[in-house]
């Protein structure tokens, strides 16, 4: 009997953890590696705020964090705002090749470093990036993990080109295309153009995009352009926050920041929560880096690559999205 009714809890909390309040079945969690190069731009740190904030309403899970920027305090920054959140754990990594390092002109990431806990004291410290890749892939059902950079390309391309290892007997490429459902990224510039995320390492980004094996969303430059953010946040009585005070330190510091940050970011962690529907259209194809960095686009609809074009209003996409970053940690 004792058996019988350990059996029927256990079904219980199986159905109640599969519905919610009107008996319907609950949508599943993004499982989520966030790929960032934090410290150039702030934006990031919107988009890292907006991703817990999905995490807390159980949107999201964030299985790991890791830098595209080799610089000495990106790595303290993730884990100050993972830490904020009361997500001290999450797997932090770092590039452990070469590859850029890349401050912020506002110097808000020793502000935040300073005033906020965390236990990384240098990017340096941080876990080799292919390594939370490869452990973060292998624990995870075949093709439920969606990959959101809005960095540079140099982890992705490490990962590719990564060998079997203690955690999957598969190369870069067979455990991507096995565990990865998509890849959102925030880089290139649609229909052509030049972008920052793309040419800062061009070489890894010309690899990344022309041997990714699955499906691969781009929201270009040309969108955040167009979506502003920050003010609201600096403006409320929200009290001992890192990303209310990046952005505090930042917005006035820039003339062009006067009605709120771009919001590139932001945009790419909407959509790999979100999807693109009732945001975005979208264009498939493929997308074309040149040698200097800059891209173009082939329009084919048999294509593995989208560009999205912008269907809901900037300004109601600015609130919707600031709504989220202005979240505060659950205690």
């Amino acid at each position: 009997m004792k058996y019988f009714f350990s059996l029927l809890l256990a079904a219980l909390f199986l159905f109640w953890g599969c519905t919610n309040s009107t008996g319907k079945k609950a949508a599943i969690p993004v499982k989520i590696i966030f790929d960032t190069d934090l410290g150039p731009d702030y934006d990031d740190v919107g988009a890292l705020a907006f991703l817990h904030a999905m995490a807390d309403s159980g949107k999201a899970e964030i299985l790991a964090t890791v830098a595209s920027n080799k610089q000495e305090l990106v790595a303290p920054s993730i884990e100050v705002i993972n830490t904020y959140f009361g997500r001290p754990g999450i797997p932090l990594g770092a590039p452990k090749t070469q590859g850029a390092s890349m401050e912020s002109s506002q110097h808000w990431a020793d502000s935040i470093v300073a005033k906020y806990p965390h236990r990384v004291k240098s990017t340096g410290e941080a876990t080799d990036a292919v390594d939370v890749y490869r452990k973060a892939l292998a624990g995870q059902p075949d093709r439920s993990v969606t990959i959101v950079t809005v960095g540079f390309l140099t982890n992705l391309n490490n990962l590719l080109k990564s060998q079997p290892d203690k955690f999957s007997p598969l190369s870069g490429a067979e455990l991507v295309k096995t565990k990865v459902l998509k890849l959102v990224s925030m880089a290139g510039k649609f229909p052509e153009g030049r972008e920052f995320n793309v040419f800062i390492d061009s070489a890894a980004s010309v690899s990344v995009f022309n041997n990714w094996p699955g499906e691969i969303i781009f929201t270009g430059f040309e969108i955040g352009s167009k979506i502003f953010t920050g003010l609201r946040l600096i403006h409320s009585d929200i009290l001992n926050s890192p990303v209310k005070d990046v952005f505090r330190i930042s917005i006035p510091l820039s003339d062009e920041d006067k009605n709120g940050r771009m919001s590139w970011d932001e945009t790419a962690v909407l959509i790999s929560v979100y999807g693109t529907e009732g945001f975005f259209d979208t264009v498939r194809g493929k997308i074309i880096v040149h040698p200097d960095g800059s891209n173009s686009w082939e329009d084919n609809p048999q294509g593995k690559h989208l560009y999205v074009k912008q269907k809901m209003p900037a300004d109601q996409m600015s609130t919707f999205i600031e709504n989220r970053m202005m979240h505060l940690p659950v205690k």
